[in-house]
């Protein structure tokens, strides 16, 4: 199964459990985001990817140098283990994460977590790729992918048991839209997705493919 079906399926049984007037808050602030353009303003194919020095689970500091200098890199940022859109993904890295190391690549996911709550994301789904804790969504903010969360959300997604203001560094409601970038061992993006909607996610047979070309 696909990514794209695993995340459909899961978005069909979640929303038929969420109240209609909740739902309408939901869209209302994807639509902002989307209206406002915030997509175009992301890091695109044929740039140079801003450089990072992050955390990793195990507190040790990870370099995009020292990535690329072992080849190119698969950078995915993702919103926090609260997500279930975030872990539905991961999961599905994790299941290629051998078919693109074969490829001479190195996968990276990045979120504005705090270093704890990384590594409970790392654990919790097994992951045996890099997760780095972006405090602060610096990384995120250099790649143009930051936005807040719209105020009305907050507290809806803290009754979920998204407690933003614990999980993430400051500021707590920057978050980094949904994207994943395939960047050469040159330093140059020779693949990119992000999009506002983050349901929405590369697929990561895209993934594979585009390092093989």
């Amino acid at each position: 199964m696909s990514l794209e079906e695993r995340i459909a399926a899961f978005r069909s049984k979640f929303l038929s459990q969420v109240p209609e007037e909740i739902q309408q808050l939901m869209r209302g602030a994807e639509a902002r985001l989307e209206e406002s353009g915030a997509a175009l303003r992301a890091a695109k194919v044929g740039e140079r990817a801003p450089e990072f020095d992050l955390p990793n689970a195990h507190g040790e500091t990870v370099s995009s140098r020292q990535l690329l200098a072992r080849g190119p890199v698969v950078l995915s940022f993702y919103r926090g283990d609260w997500c279930p859109y975030c872990n539905l993904e991961l999961k599905a890295l994790q299941e290629r994460v051998a078919e693109i190391e074969a490829l001479g690549a190195r996968l990276v996911a990045v979120s504005p977590q705090t270093p704890d709550a990384t590594t409970d994301t790392s654990t919790r789904n097994k992951l045996t790729f890099e997760v780095l804790s972006d405090t602060g969504n610096t990384v995120a903010k250099a790649f143009g992918l930051d936005f807040e969360l719209a105020e009305e959300l907050r507290p809806i997604y803290k009754n979920w048991g998204a407690d933003l203001e614990k999980l993430n560094g400051d500021p707590p409601f920057s978050l980094p839209m949904a994207a994943t970038y395939v960047i050469g061992s040159d330093g140059t993006i020779i693949e990119s997705f992000v999009d506002t909607d983050y349901t929405e996610r590369m697929e990561p047979q895209a993934i594979i493919d585009a390092l093989k070309r």
